[in-house]
C-alpha cells in the first residue's frame, strides 16, 4: 500500500516572477502526513497560509492563483505538477512574493530540485480519488470529461487557428519517469501580439524568450526552437496535471480535455468534488489495480485505456 510522502530536506529556489518581473525566493520544507501542500506568504504581516486546494482558487486568468485573507500566490500550476510528478503529498512552501518563480517556463527545474532534495516516506497511507461515474463541464466550444479508468490519464485536444501551432493532440498515461522526462520540460507559450498587450497592461513583466516560447506570425521567435515537436500540447498536459492536483488527492481517472485552460480545469475539479456520488477515496495497492476492481461492471465498461 503506497504511503504518503514529503520532501526529505529544505529546498531553496529563486527566480523571476512572470508577471511582476521581481525576484521571488521560495523554500519547500518537509510536512507531516495529512498536511497536503500549503503555501505561506512570509512577506506579509502576519504571514498567511494558503492550502493548495480548489476551494482556495481565486483567479484563473493566465495562470492558477490561490488566496486567503487578502494574500495570494499565482502561477502555482508548474510547481503543483512537479510535486505531483515526484510523488510528494505534503509540503510547506514559504514564498516572499505573490507568484511562484517562472524558472525556464517549464516544470523541469522544479522537478530537478525536488529529486535532488529527496523524498521522505511517512507512516500514513496515501488515499486516491477514484472516479466512479463520468463528469463533464463545458464552456462554449471548450469541454472536459472525466471518466473512470484504471489509472490517471490526460488526453488533450488543442486547437488554434494559427499556422505555427494549429491542432495538436496527445494522450498521457501517467508514469513518473515518463512525465518528468517527456512533459515537465515543455514550456509555457504565448503569441507575440498577446505578449505585447499584456506588458502594456502591466503583466508579463518578467516574460522573455528565456522563460517562454513566443510565437510570431510566421514562426517561433526562440533561437533554439522547440524542445518537442508538440511542445505546446505537452505543456497543456503539464498545466492540467498541476491544476487537477488541487483536488487534494491524486486522481484515478481519465481526463479528456478539448481546448481547456486553467479556468475550465478549475471548474471540473470543483464540479467533481461537488458530485460525491461520482468518486470515492480509496487506499490502493502498489500497482493501483484495486481501483478497477472496486468499480462496477458498468463503470469499467465506460473507462478507457
Amino acid at each position: 500500500m503506497p504511503l504518503q510522502t514529503t520532501v526529505k530536506e529544505k529546498i531553496l529556489l529563486s527566480g523571476i516572477g512572470l508577471h511582476s518581473g521581481k525576484t521571488v525566493n521560495m523554500t519547500i520544507r518537509p510536512a507531516d502526513a495529512e498536511t497536503g501542500i500549503v503555501f505561506h506568504r512570509i512577506d506579509v504581516t502576519p504571514p498567511v497560509s494558503i492550502e493548495a486546494i480548489a476551494s482556495n482558487v481565486v483567479n484563473t486568468r493566465l495562470s492558477t492563483t490561490i488566496g486567503k485573507n487578502n494574500a495570494t500566490v499565482s502561477t502555482i500550476e508548474h510547481l503543483m505538477a512537479a510535486l505531483f510528478a515526484c510523488g510528494i503529498d505534503n509540503a510547506h512552501i514559504d514564498i516572499d512574493g505573490p507568484e511562484v518563480p517562472i524558472m525556464d517556463g517549464s516544470a523541469y527545474p522544479l522537478v530537478a530540485a525536488l529529486k535532488e532534495g529527496g523524498i521522505k516516506t511517512l507512516s500514513r497511507a496515501r488515499k486516491y480519488l477514484v472516479v466512479k461515474k463520468p463528469v463533464t463541464v463545458t464552456d462554449g466550444d471548450k469541454k472536459i470529461t472525466l471518466i473512470p479508468s484504471r489509472y490517471f490519464r490526460i488526453s488533450f485536444d488543442m486547437r488554434f487557428s494559427h499556422p505555427v501551432v494549429s491542432n495538436q493532440f496527445r494522450s498521457m498515461k501517467f508514469d513518473e519517469e515518463k512525465f518528468c522526462a517527456d512533459y515537465s520540460p515543455a514550456r509555457t507559450f504565448g503569441f507575440l501580439a498577446e505578449v505585447e498587450t499584456l506588458k502594456a497592461n502591466g503583466l508579463a513583466r518578467g516574460g522573455s524568450l528565456d522563460n517562454a516560447v513566443v510565437i510570431g506570425d510566421d514562426g517561433i521567435l526562440n533561437e533554439d526552437g522547440l524542445r518537442f515537436e508538440d511542445e505546446f500540447v505537452r505543456h497543456k498536459i503539464l498545466d492540467s496535471a498541476g491544476d487537477f492536483y488541487l483536488a487534494g488527492h491524486r486522481i484515478i481517472g481519465h481526463v479528456k480535455a478539448l481546448k481547456s485552460g486553467h479556468d475550465l480545469n478549475h471548474k471540473m475539479v470543483t464540479e467533481l468534488l461537488a458530485k460525491k456520488d461520482c468518486w470515492k477515496l480509496d487506499e490502493l495497492s502498489e500497482k493501483r489495480e484495486s481501483s478497477a476492481a472496486s468499480l462496477s461492471f458498468a463503470e469499467i465498461a465506460c473507462s478507457e485505456a
